[in-house]
């Protein structure tokens, strides 16, 4: 039986323009939690346990503005970082990420309670934004391991299992949806400033 291909640790050269770029992996989750966190609290009735995110955000609500712009803060800021993660680290990660800002740019495209199509496209642009988020460190720890980065590739392990054990509860616990978003989707976030900041301050070795 034919042995796995290894896989590729060595870091490409980032460089002052990737370095940039990275802060979009610190600034683009960190507006997005911040537009939830002020728009939710400025929505009368709005609970951040059962309500959606993206209620905040549907046509009609008083924080649609907001939450619009904290979508798009976060698409534009992790689609910058992602060419940052392509340059630091080796693998499809950073494709995973760029997918995440795409699904999430979707969303701020379509606000819920527009129409019935609105809103299909609204939970499958939903859908793909949180699997990109999902996917970004299930596919950095591989070459996070192999680089002997063991810390790092363990982390980047449990913060999959969180994301995705909070992606199950928010299809199982309609109740507790807007929990169990918040859980996943600021651990992944989390995961993504820290890749942010690693890469902006990391001397990385030149190919």
């Amino acid at each position: 039986m034919a042995s796995p291909a290894p896989v590729d640790a060595t870091p490409l050269r980032v460089g002052r323009r990737g370095r940039v770029l990275a802060a979009g992996l610190v600034a683009g989750p960190a507006a997005f939690v911040a537009a939830w966190t002020i728009g939710g609290a400025r929505t009368p009735g709005y609970s951040y346990v059962h309500d959606a995110i993206s209620r905040t955000a549907a046509a009609g609500a008083p924080q649609r503005g907001l939450m619009t712009a904290g979508f798009v803060a976060y698409a534009l800021g992790v689609g910058a970082g992602s060419l940052a993660l392509r340059r630091a680290l080796p693998g499809p990660a950073w494709m995973a990420a760029a997918i995440s800002a795409l699904g999430t740019a979707g969303v701020a495209l379509t606000p819920l309670d527009t129409s019935t199509t609105i809103d299909r496209a609204h939970a499958m642009c939903a859908t793909v934004g949180y699997l990109g988020l999902a996917a970004t460190p299930l596919l950095a720890a591989p070459p996070l391991r192999a680089a002997r980065r063991h810390r790092a590739a363990a982390a980047s392990t449990a913060a999959v299992a969180i994301i995705a054990a909070a992606l199950a509860a928010s299809t199982l616990l309609d109740s507790q949806v807007g929990l169990a978003q918040r859980i996943g989707l600021t651990t992944g976030d989390l995961w993504l400033a820290a890749a942010g900041i690693t890469i902006a301050t990391r001397r990385h070795p030149h190919r």
